[in-house]
C-alpha cells in the first residue's frame, strides 16, 4: 500500500460515522427494529456491531503495533448482536459511540508510515496473518458496507410498518 492510497482509506474510513449518522437520523423505533427475517440484523444491531468492531479493530491494531506476534481473538458477530444489548441502547448514543471510537482509530492510523502496515497478528479463523495494511482497507470498506443494508432495511422498514 502506498502512502497516497493509505490516504485515501483513512479519509474514505473518516466518512463513515457522519453518512451512517444522518442514514438513522429520526428514523422511526418501528424502522429501526425492522427485521427482514429473524436471523437477520435490524438497524440498530448494525449500529451496535458497527460500535463493537470498531472496538474490536482497535485493540486488534494496537496488537499489530505493540506485541510480538500477537494472535487475534476471533469473534462471534452474531452472537455479539444477540448478548450484548444492542436492542436496549439508544440509536443516538450507538452512533455518537461508533463516531468517537473511529475518530480514535484514525488517530492512530494516521501516525503510521507505510513500513509500519506490514505489521501482523495471526487470525485463527484465517489461519494466516492479517496486516494492518488488510486492517486499514477493511475499516474503509466496513461502514459503507453497512450503510448500504441501511439504506435497504430503511426502503424495507417504511414499506413494512
Amino acid at each position: 500500500m502506498t502512502e497516497a492510497e493509505l490516504k485515501q482509506h483513512l479519509d474514505a474510513a473518516e466518512k463513515s460515522p457522519k453518512q451512517i449518522a444522518a442514514a438513522v437520523s429520526g428514523l422511526p423505533d418501528k424502522v429501526l427494529r425492522y427485521k427482514p427475517s429473524p436471523e437477520k440484523w435490524c438497524i440498530l444491531e448494525i449500529l451496535g456491531h458497527l460500535v463493537d468492531m470498531e472496538i474490536v479493530l482497535a485493540y486488534r491494531m494496537r496488537q499489530m503495533m505493540a506485541d510480538k506476534k500477537p494472535v487475534i481473538a476471533p469473534i462471534e458477530q452474531d452472537d455479539w448482536a444477540r448478548n450484548l444489548g444492542y436492542m436496549e441502547t439508544p440509536p443516538v448514543e450507538l452512533v455518537a459511540l461508533y463516531g468517537l471510537n473511529r475518530h480514535h482509530n484514525l488517530r492512530l492510523l494516521r501516525r503510521l508510515k507505510v513500513e509500519d502496515l506490514v505489521k501482523s497478528a495471526y487470525h485463527p479463523e484465517l489461519k494466516q496473518d492479517m496486516s494492518l495494511a488488510e486492517i486499514v482497507e477493511r475499516i474503509a470498506r466496513h461502514g459503507p458496507n453497512h450503510l448500504a443494508q441501511i439504506e435497504r432495511l430503511k426502503k424495507e422498514g417504511a414499506l413494512a410498518s
